[in-house]
Formats: structure tokens, C-alpha cells, sequence
């Protein structure tokens, strides 16, 4: 028998497969499922770097919820090989292999977050619709793949004023990823190099880009 996530009621185990199939449009198309003492850990890249000369940010959309307290894992599936156990309703079939791209190997922080600011809503949901508009208009007729790339890390890595400066690419995530639901204030909140915000349905986080290469010469004294 495969492997399976037991949650403790029907509800739970299908708002895994919705968020799944969100996920599987987005960015590399696969989740990374960490469950320890009852809690599962749900988390997706709509946006991350491939290479060391990518600018695009690390934006990560993140849900927690409840699961079987005895379950332990961490690992990384196609979001598309879940699958609903045809025997149980409340259980989600896991695939027999795993994969492991580059961002499930950076963690965010577990504590250490201050609140810094908020973000309405309303702000999230028209920024990302205006870069999602943007990014289709800068894009030609028949791009490439590295086309794609590069455009969607200009426009998705752009610092936004209406958010505070983060990257676009941080309301095109709780966009795409359903976050945003209704009128409601989402809490800011920044640990060391990551920033979070978080709403009713779910989390993103923010990290980089990472700059690379030399830094300016500093005075050091005689």
C-alpha cells in the first residue's frame, strides 16, 4: 500500500488538494510536505531562482493545518501525483517518489518575527493583477523558455511600493496561491533576511534575491 497523509476529517484532507492544485500551475509545480507532533506543513515556490545569476526572489506560499499526530516527514512530491485515497476520504495518497529542488533546501525561520507592518488585502489581490498584466505585455508573441524567465524576474523581483517594498512577486503568490479572500488586513512580520505575510488562508515569505559577487571596498583605517 502506498504511502498516505491521515487528517483528522474530510475538509482538511481536500484543502491539501486545492492548495496542490494551485501549486501545480505554479513555479516548479511541486510541495514540500513536512508533518511532525500533529501539524503539516505545506509549502509551494511560484517563484525561485534557478542559477546563481537568477534575480528572481524566493517567494514561498506556506499552509499549515492538522494531520495524523503520529506522522513524521518531510519531503518533496509533484503537487499533481496527490491523490484523494479511494477508500478513505479524510487520507491522501502519496507518490512513490520524491524530487528535491534547490529552494526546499532553504528553511524559513521558525521564530525570531517581529511585526513591522500591514498590507490590505485589496492592495495584495490589484498589485498582483497588474503584474500579471505586465508581465503578459512584456512577453512576445512566441518566447522561449529563458524569455519567460528573465521577464517574469524583472517584473515579479521588482521592489513595490505599495508593498512596502517587497517584490511583486509577493502578492502574485497569495494571488495565485488563493490567499486572498474578502476584505481583511494582512500582518508583515521580518526575521533576519525573510519577511512574511500573513493572511487568513495562508502564508507567503520572501527572501532574497541573493546578490552575488564583490562588495564595495571599505575603509578599514590606517
Amino acid at each position: 500500500m502506498s504511502a498516505r497523509l491521515l487528517f483528522p476529517d474530510p475538509q482538511a484532507a481536500a484543502d491539501l488538494l486545492t492548495f496542490s492544485s494551485r501549486a501545480v500551475r505554479l513555479g516548479d509545480g511541486s510541495v514540500r510536505l513536512r508533518a511532525d507532533g500533529g501539524v503539516l506543513v505545506t509549502t509551494a515556490a511560484p517563484l525561485a531562482p534557478r542559477g546563481l545569476l537568477d534575480a528572481t526572489p524566493t517567494v514561498l506560499g506556506l499552509r499549515v493545518s492538522a494531520v495524523d499526530p503520529e506522522l513524521q516527514c518531510d519531503l518533496v512530491v509533484e503537487a499533481s501525483a496527490l491523490s484523494l485515497a479511494s477508500d478513505d476520504a479524510s487520507a491522501i495518497v502519496l507518490p512513490e517518489t520524491a524530487s528535491a529542488p534547490a529552494w526546499a533546501g532553504i528553511s524559513p525561520p521558525r521564530g525570531g518575527w517581529t511585526a513591522t507592518d500591514a498590507l490590505d488585502s485589496a492592495v495584495l489581490a490589484a498589485r498582483a493583477q497588474y503584474g500579471i498584466a505586465a508581465v503578459a505585455d512584456a512577453l512576445p508573441a512566441d518566447p522561449g523558455e529563458d524569455v519567460v524567465r528573465t521577464v517574469r524576474a524583472q517584473v515579479w523581483g521588482r521592489p513595490d511600493d505599495a508593498l512596502g517594498g517587497l517584490p511583486l512577486g509577493a502578492a502574485f503568490a497569495a494571488y495565485a496561491l488563493g490567499f486572498i479572500a474578502g476584505a481583511e488586513e494582512a500582518a508583515v512580520r521580518t526575521s533576519g533576511a525573510w519577511t512574511r505575510v500573513t493572511l487568513a488562508r495562508g502564508h507567503v515569505l520572501v527572501r532574497g534575491p541573493v546578490r552575488s559577487g564583490l562588495t564595495a571596498v571599505r575603509t578599514t583605517g590606517r
